[in-house]
């Protein structure tokens, strides 16, 4: 399925343009990119493994994605659970955290952070086989201990969050 993205200036004012996901973009236009916390009421965060034939492989993160057409970003956050996780969070408490510019040559982004209050049991997820590998309820401990590991992605507002130095 071929995914099309909506554009942005670095003000985010949506632009009147559309991409096919894998087009070059100018260094003044911005895809929207959304990372999804799942944090339960142990304060534990539901964090992925991707998968090895993507970049970053076997790295743990947070769920995340691009957001497509038409979508805000928290639809995209919610989706993006959805097809990686196989869960419902939409009726989860959800915060908005913050936003960032991100510059990759021929894909900039606007990363939104959400952080979502939920309770999923482990059992309840169907991983999307294409894209994670494995999925864990870790303590911010634990997510430490795989940073100072190299094997967490670190991303924008992620000590924030997981509320570690």
């Amino acid at each position: 399925m071929v995914e099309y993205w909506d554009l942005y200036d670095k003000d985010r004012n949506k632009l009147d343009k559309v991409v096919k996901r894998g087009d070059y973009l100018n260094d003044d236009e911005y895809h929207l990119v959304v990372n999804a916390w799942i944090k339960n009421s142990k304060g534990e965060f539901l964090i992925t493994q991707r998968v090895e034939n993507k970049p970053h492989p076997l790295m743990w993160e947070c769920t995340g994605g691009s957001a497509v057409k038409g979508e805000t970003s928290k639809m995209a956050a919610l989706r993006e659970v959805k097809e990686e996780l196989g869960i419902d969070i939409s009726n989860c408490d959800a915060t908005f955290v913050g936003s960032t510019l991100r510059y990759y040559e021929g894909c900039p982004d606007i990363l939104d952070v959400w952080l979502f209050n939920c309770d999923a049991p482990i059992e309840e997820i169907k991983i999307q086989e294409e894209e994670v590998n494995d999925v864990m309820w870790a303590s911010p401990s634990k997510i430490k201990e795989l940073y100072d590991n190299n094997k967490f992605e670190y991303n924008a507002y992620f000590k924030e969050i997981v509320g570690i130095e």
